[in-house]
């Protein structure tokens, strides 16, 4: 049985300011923006190219038995990963994002990063995977023989 992850809650203090920061300064996609049940918000967001999104809503956690509301800011280590970290980091500071400088650790794909936080402080990290250019991670999944 496949078990796929595909939604984060992630905890900020404004909805609307997270949901416009997330779609207009980060690009994501905007799924769903409405009240799923009486009194319980939820904004879905997915980043391009993305098999996995983003929530945001105050009752998230009221669902869960026994879940604990994390405190907003308190994400760190939210990994996003592009074949191209300039092409990206010029987007990225184009539509106004705060993003750090690409950083190399070392000369190996997957070895560079820049960084940037939302209005809340939930900390991202931006991963240059150049592989992922001509492998794009769904159709690496879908190939039998990377099935584990």
């Amino acid at each position: 049985m496949d078990f796929t992850l595909e939604v984060i809650p992630l905890p900020v203090t404004d909805i609307d300011r997270a949901r416009d920061f997330y779609r207009d300064k980060v690009g994501f996609h905007v799924d769903i923006d409405q009240e799923v049940m009486p009194g319980m918000r939820i904004v879905q967001l997915t980043p391009p190219g993305s098999g996995c999104s983003i929530a945001l809503g105050d009752a998230i956690w009221d669902m869960g038995q026994g879940q604990t509301r994390p405190e907003a800011g308190s994400y760190q280590g939210l990994q996003l990963c592009v074949a191209d970290i300039k092409a990206a980091h010029a987007e990225l500071t184009g539509r106004g994002l705060e993003v750090s400088e690409p950083v190399q650790y070392a000369p190996d794909d997957g070895a560079t990063f820049m960084y940037f936080k939302d209005p809340d402080g939930n900390g991202w990290a931006v991963q240059e995977y150049r592989r992922r250019g001509a492998e794009p991670l769904h159709k690496v999944l879908a190939d039998p023989k990377h099935r584990g």
